[in-house]
């Protein structure tokens, strides 16, 4: 699935280097279920851009299924990430005047799809993640929890085959993290590759594999469980 060669990042800030990631080689296999750890400013959410398509390595390449994702024209990227990865993040980007519904149909407005089609996809997404009635809310009108559940109704609306999460449980209450975390679960067994940044130790458990990072150096798994 991914494969990390040879990679540096570096940023430049105030005339001053800094080494954000470096690694000889990381492999991520199809299928698994992988919670990114370390702590603040340690690389976490760098590694997981790169994986992404959405930022590029200062040396060195990033293989998606064997392709250099960084030797693609920028549209050939967008369009890998439109059709095959799926994004969450802590903060959830909902459109604010838009209902649930509507926020949804966005990616697949953007890939063409046709209008009744959009809609009917939606609901049912939304009615997947428990949301069916709620689905003419904006954002403003549902809690937190529902409202990253409207997020991953919507990053499932193309149907993606990794899902790369950057603190997705970061700002949930228990019981919605669970719903989140059961979620993914249900993902990972339907055959999703899962790629996670998380500070949450409840979520960590939840991934087969963890991998630390420590000054933007990423070291060998510290855990893997059984599937």
């Amino acid at each position: 699935m991914f494969r990390l060669e040879n990679i540096t990042k570096v940023y430049s800030r105030r005339g001053v280097e800094l080494t954000a990631i470096r690694t000889e080689r990381l492999h991520i296999v199809a299928g698994s279920y992988v919670a990114i750890v370390g702590p603040s400013g340690s690389g976490k959410t760098t590694l997981l851009s790169m994986l992404g398509g959405m930022l590029s390595p200062t040396e060195g390449h990033v293989l998606m299924d064997d392709v250099s994702l960084y030797d693609l024209p920028i549209a050939s990227r967008a369009r890998i990430r439109q059709e095959r990865i799926g994004f969450v993040f802590q903060t959830f980007n909902l459109i604010p005047y838009l209902t649930a519904q509507e926020n949804v149909q966005v990616p697949l407005c953007l890939c063409g799809t046709p209008a009744a089609d959009q809609k009917a996809k939606a609901a049912a997404l939304l009615e997947r993640v428990g949301l069916a009635e709620r689905m003419h809310h904006k954002p403003s009108e549902l809690s937190i929890g529902q409202q990253q559940r409207v997020a991953l109704a919507r990053t499932l609306a193309n149907a993606p085959s990794v899902i790369l999460a950057d603190e997705p449980t970061g700002n949930l209450d228990p019981d919605s993290r669970g719903v989140v975390l059961d979620f993914f679960d249900e993902l990972h067994r339907d055959g999703c590759t899962i790629v996670m940044v998380t500070h949450d130790a409840v979520a960590a458990d939840r991934a087969q594999t963890w991998l630390r990072l420590e000054d933007g150096t990423i070291l060998a798994a510290t855990r893997t469980k059984a599937a």
